[in-house]
């Protein structure tokens, strides 16, 4: 049989000790990347040499080979190999495994070119598959991490693929899946969960970005920075039984509580226990709720904590500091040149003082005994205990004394000393003085009560006689609505106005997430500042006298507002009331936009069909946004339109403002007068900001909102 004739020679292979080698100048590789050369020396000091060296003999001037060889292909496992040598732990003229080129055919360039650029990086799933055998084999993800010079969080990262579905590792395997996806899909335990949202996005490119899988996996979860999650901590939720899902490829905030009814069980549990704490310390309720609805105090009375007293010894020690601080002080102000040793004696007794000014606040155990408090939870997941709320059962009933149970029945003695002399009239259950228009009767027989129909006409004059007076007097009639209304905001059901004022401020508990907004906060956090200050309903009025002009108006302003009412309703649209709060926005120049309002998914798109999405995107960014996502499923349109939307200034039909011009200008107008009433009273003043901006269109409009169109179409690709 003839032999076949070889036509490929391959490159000998020799052992040449590390004295007779030589780093060559002509490696390709110049810039440091990858595995260190000190991690590589470690690595062949721990398995030895896996790859032989590329090596080419050194030639004398005639062509002969002088012994000695470079080595163009293989630097860094050269140098690598010295580094052993330069720690005693290699010989010197240790055998290397080199495979020797002597052929002219290549330059040593090409080789070192070559061996660099013809290699392939380890697929991911290959890497995963190898951590997983040496796991299996018994080494820990630390000793893993170890030997191929990668961190642990690495080595979890390529482990925790183990928990994909072998049906998209497969589908990643033949590239029909990107590695982003995959590492989405390892945030969940559960292949068969995978596998369903999976077929639920293949179809549609646009739902299968790493996010939206992520979001699909959680979306029965519970975030770990919710309020909830850490109220109650990850660790008695793990600990009764619960799994926290964990991204190991971004960062995930904590990850996510996976069993969102147990951990509700554990946030009542937990709120019941501290809601016992807090009730034992003397409150008569206590309510506890993760949220509690927008006026859910409303018809109650609050009382507030005041500083604890001082005891004896404590105002004693105050009066010295005080007497020893103002000595000091006067004698310091009298000094020349500055004196540390006295500032710091002053910053001492000042700091001592203001201890004494920031007492505990205590609640009087007789209000606490009629009052409560409700407990929530904050948004960093800290109780937040509202105290001091007393409902109306609850109040203190006054007890007529039997003088009044007398002058009700009408059958009172005049002979009685506490008549108070002979001219003691009752008047709707009240003392009065005054003569009759009646013969005077014997001492014997008393005083007659008057004709009711008398005591009616004349307090008609009377009524018509000071409404005439307080028509006249406009500072006085302003004080006098504002006493009806505070009595109505701040007491409820104090009656001591002779105004037949009635307000009605409608809480609007039904409507879910109200309390969090930035609106509702500031209304109650000006409410309570005015309600700390409120004395006794029989103190109001010269209370309120003694205001300045700016807290008086102030406050007007305040109870005023708290009846206004602009909600549609189906069952009674009031188009007249509606019409005049329209009005009113544009006298005060009010728009929702300005006020913070902007469309998100809770509060409008995902309430309203695709339909009404697409409009939405349409009107404000215009019709190749809006083909954008019409295609989409809700969920998904439903956050990808609140992206565009994003600082479009665009509003739904219930919170656009519809004023005909003949308003406006009078608006303008009414501001024109302001402004004017101003300045003659001394500076000019500046403009309020939604008077001093140019209403009208400029001309570089349409760039800048095509330039913002350009910006969110991106996020929506």
């Amino acid at each position: 049989m003839a032999k076949a004739i070889q036509k490929i020679a391959m490159n000998a292979a020799e052992n040449i000790p590390y004295d007779r080698l030589m780093l060559s100048q002509k490696n390709v590789r110049r810039v440091k990347d990858g595995v260190s050369i000190e991690q590589l020396a470690e690595d062949i000091g721990r398995r030895k040499l896996l790859q032989s060296l590329n090596v080419r003999p050194l030639l004398d001037g005639s062509g002969e080979e002088t012994g000695t060889f470079e080595v163009p292909a293989g630097g860094r496992r050269y140098l690598a190999l010295g580094m052993l040598i330069k720690q005693k732990r290699l010989a010197k003229n240790e055998p290397i495994p080199c495979i020797v080129n002597r052929s002219s055919a290549t330059s040593a360039e090409e080789d070192s070119l070559a061996e660099n650029v013809h290699r392939e990086n380890l697929h991911p799933l290959d890497q995963f598959r190898a951590f997983k055998a040496l796991r299996a084999q018994g080494l820990d993800v630390e000793e893993i991490g170890a030997r191929f010079f990668v961190s642990p969080a690495i080595v979890k990262q390529r482990l925790r693929l183990a928990s994909v579905s072998p049906k998209l590792l497969e589908l990643y395997e033949r590239d029909e899946i990107r590695l982003e996806q995959i590492m989405a899909f390892s945030i969940s335990d559960d292949p068969a969960r995978q596998e369903q949202v999976w077929e639920r996005i293949c179809g549609n490119p646009h739902m299968q970005e790493p996010y939206y899988i992520r979001r699909l996996l959680t979306e029965t979860t519970v975030r770990a920075d919710d309020r909830r999650a850490i109220y109650v901590g990850a660790e008695v939720y793990e600990a009764a039984g619960g799994v926290i899902l964990r991204d190991l490829f971004e960062q995930d905030s904590g990850g996510w509580f996976q069993d969102a009814a147990l951990l509700e069980q554990l946030v009542f549990d937990r709120l019941k226990l501290d809601a016992e704490t807090i009730r034992a310390d003397g409150w008569k309720w206590v309510e506890a709720a993760i949220s509690f609805p927008y006026g859910h105090t409303s018809g109650m009375r609050r009382v507030y904590a005041e500083p604890a007293e001082m005891s004896a010894d404590e105002i004693a020690r105050y009066d010295a500091v005080k007497a020893e601080y103002d000595a000091l002080d006067a004698k310091y102000s009298e000094m020349e040149d500055a004196d540390q040793e006295i500032e710091d004696k002053l910053d001492q007794l000042g700091a001592e003082l203001d201890a004494f000014s920031d007492r505990p606040q205590v609640y009087d155990p007789a209000q606490k005994a009629i009052a409560g408090a409700f407990v929530t939870l904050g948004a960093n997941g800290q109780l937040q205990i509202d105290a001091g709320f007393v409902r109306p059962e609850d109040e203190p009933r006054v007890e007529a004394d039997e003088d009044d149970e007398d002058a009700d029945d009408g059958d009172r003695d005049p002979s009685r000393s506490d008549d108070d002399g002979a001219n003691g009239v009752i008047v709707n259950g009240r003392a009065m003085n005054g003569a009759s228009d009646t013969t005077e009767a014997p001492e014997d027989e008393g005083i007659k009560p008057l004709p009711e129909r008398l005591v009616f006409d004349l307090t008609a004059q009377k009524t018509l006689a000071l409404r005439n007076a307080l028509a006249g007097d406009a500072d006085i009639a302003f004080v006098t609505v504002l006493h009806a209304l505070v009595l109505q905001v701040f007491y409820r059901f104090a009656k001591d106005s002779c105004l037949e004022v009635t307000m009605v401020s409608n809480s609007f508990g039904q409507v879910q997430g109200l309390a969090e907004t930035p609106w509702a906060k500031e209304i109650a956090e000006r409410h309570e500042a005015w309600d700390r200050d409120m004395p006794d309903s029989d103190k109001l009025w010269r209370f309120l006298l003694g205001l300045d002009d700016a807290n008086r108006k102030a406050l007007f302003a305040h109870c005023a507002s708290l009846s206004l009412n602009a909600v549609v309703e189906p069952w009674n649209k009031r188009p007249r009331a509606l019409a005049h709060a329209d009005e009113l926005a544009a006298t005060l120049g009010f728009d929702m936009v300005e006020a913070g309002w902007s469309p998100t998914v809770d509060n409008y798109l995902g309430r309203v069909t695709k339909a009404r999405i697409v409009q939405a995107v349409r009107e404000a960014r215009g019709e190749d946004s809006a083909q954008l996502i019409d295609h989409m499923k809700k969920d998904l349109m439903a956050h990808e339109a609140a992206r565009l939307l994003e600082g479009s200034n665009w509003l739904p039909e219930p919170l656009r403002l519809e004023v005909d011009d003949a308003v406006g200008e009078a608006a303008e107008a009414v501001a024109d007068d302001v402004t004017d009433e101003t300045a003659l009273d001394g500076d000019a003043a500046e403009l309020p900001a939604f008077l001093a901006d140019d209403t009208g269109t400029s001309s570089d409009e349409p760039e800048t909102l095509a330039g913002e169109e350009a910006d969110h179409l991106q996020a929506a690709e």
